[in-house]
């Protein structure tokens, strides 16, 4: 599990390619690589990844196919930077929400709104997920934790602050680029299970 809370960016320092997987090697900050070991979960971009080999800061992830398909990682390339999340422990403060690491889809970046001391983005998802998205709900937008401000058919909108710009990859964002997007897991159970049972009692 982990919280949306961003601990550190990364840098991609190398990319192995090979058919339908890639292994990425990360320079993590170093505060970030205290007590990691192998086999250890960390969200990536927002995609939970175990990982396979430390060396100093350099820390190594194996991208299958699935992870390649549902998410912006196989886009990227060396010297690219990633939002890093170790996963949580038992008494961490929850100080986003609760996100399993497990990207629904990505969402392009269509709109930008600037203004002095804070960024509006919009981003628009596949139609199929719209109806994931609820004014004020959680939504994890490249392992970020944050609170959509509106909806527009499939598109939301996030308000960030000088922190989150300076802290994470967002700041960095132009029109068109990809990122990856986790609904709230309690709000997509809670939409399936709606829909399923209005499925059953119009086939009845």
């Amino acid at each position: 599990m982990f919280t949306g809370i961003v601990q550190g960016v990364g840098t991609l320092v190398a990319v192995e390619e090979a058919t339908q997987f890639r292994r990425h090697v990360v320079a993590f900050p170093e505060e970030m690589v205290q007590g990691l070991q192998t086999g250890a979960s960390v969200a990536h971009n927002g995609c939970c990844l175990s990982v396979t080999h430390i060396d100093g800061n350099r820390v190594a992830f194996d991208l299958m196919r699935e992870t390649l398909r549902l998410t912006n990682l196989g886009a990227l390339e060396v010297g690219d930077r990633v939002n890093l999340e170790r996963a949580a422990r038992v008494g961490d403060e929850i100080g986003g929400h609760a996100m399993s690491g497990h990207i629904l889809c990505q969402a392009v970046l269509d709109e930008l709104d600037e203004a002095p001391n804070n960024r509006r983005l919009w981003f628009a998802v596949p139609e199929v997920h719209a109806r994931f998205l609820f004014e004020k709900g959680y939504i994890g937008v490249d392992g970020i934790s944050l609170t959509i401000g509106a909806v527009d058919g499939a598109r939301f909108c996030v308000d960030l602050i000088p922190d989150t710009l300076s802290r994470t990859t967002l700041g960095e964002r132009v029109l068109g680029e990809r990122v990856n997007v986790e609904v709230d897991p309690q709000t997509q159970a809670i939409v399936e299970t709606v829909e399923r049972v209005l499925a059953s009692r119009r086939s009845e």
